[in-house]
């Protein structure tokens, strides 16, 4: 796989940043020229979101469908843009960080080929070859690729998450990807009514059984596909921890979610979910889907 191939895909594509390692063990500078046009992706996606946000939502054909979809086209319109280098930003960090890669010197098959000085033959054992050259740049390039935000959300809660995983066996990072759906990376997370955090992640609502605290907020569902706004009451907890060992709870109790647990293929967790009911917004697996693919989890920050 080259460069070209990597560039040149659906945003949506889950797989990008793993064609990207592939790469990396075949030609890191290559990969790192990926890895750039990712970074540079990233932030016109960030320029371009911040013009909608800053654009009238009232629209008569403004609903989530559409600013879903707006949304995923931005994403590949950025992708695209990032590829024929519009900013010039992908060339400045692939030029910077290629400082970190062995020289080249022309190969035997007309290709530039890594200096065999770059890379002394271990003493004492003759005939070893040279080690693959490394490729810290490309990961640096790809985590540098993850807003600050995310990489926030996802470091400060990975221990909870990580405890929830023994408790249900669900992957932590499918765990982190739905909080941060339903919390929007922790920036639209619930809180009271005078600003005090509910600490609920996942959106769980307060039933008749429920004893603990609990918030109301206006919240969106969906009838028949209509989206209706709606006042509910929200369960509210101590803590993170306390948020996840309850979400652990709900999954692990109710048979509904029985298809959900050690759930290992991001698809079948995210659709089991919404098969059961978790939510009733239509997109709702594919939105989590999406985030489980994304970036900040695929670069594994684990805190």
């Amino acid at each position: 796989m080259n460069a070209q191939a990597v560039t040149s895909q659906l945003a949506i594509d889950v797989n990008s940043l793993a064609q990207t390692r592939r790469l990396a063990k075949e030609d890191p500078r290559a990969a790192l020229k990926s890895a750039a046009q990712q970074f540079e992706a990233v932030f016109l996606q960030m320029v371009l979101k911040a013009m909608r946000d800053a654009s009238p939502k009232e629209g008569m054909f403004d609903s989530e469908q559409s600013r879903l979809y707006q949304s995923m086209l931005d994403q590949q319109l950025a992708q695209t843009m990032s590829a024929k280098g519009s900013t010039g930003l992908a060339a400045v960090i692939e030029r910077q960080l290629s400082l970190g890669l062995p020289p080249l010197v022309p190969g035997v098959t007309g290709k530039e080929t890594p200096s065999p000085a770059a890379f002394p033959l271990q003493q004492n054992l003759p005939g070893n070859l040279p080690p693959a050259p490394p490729a810290p740049a490309v990961e640096a390039a790809a985590a540098a690729a993850v807003p600050a935000p995310a990489r926030e959300f996802v470091n400060r809660l990975w221990s909870h998450a990580n405890e929830a995983s023994h408790a249900t066996g669900i992957p932590a990072h499918f765990m982190i990807a739905q909080a941060a759906l339903e919390t929007g990376w922790g920036r639209s997370e619930l809180r009271f009514a005078d600003g005090a955090p509910t600490h609920n992640l996942f959106g769980i609502k307060a039933g008749r059984a429920w004893q603990g605290a609990v918030a109301e907020a206006t919240t969106t569902e969906y009838v028949n596909g209509v989206a209706q706004k709606s006042v509910e009451r929200f369960r509210a907890y101590a803590s993170y921890a306390e948020a996840f060992r309850d979400y652990a709870s709900l999954l692990s109790s109710n048979p509904r979610y029985a298809e959900v647990l050690n759930q290992q293929d991001a698809a079948g967790f995210a659709r089991g979910l919404q098969r059961a009911g978790y939510a009733t917004d239509p997109m709702y697996a594919a939105k989590l889907e999406r985030i489980i693919g994304g970036a900040a989890l695929r670069n594994g920050l684990t805190g």
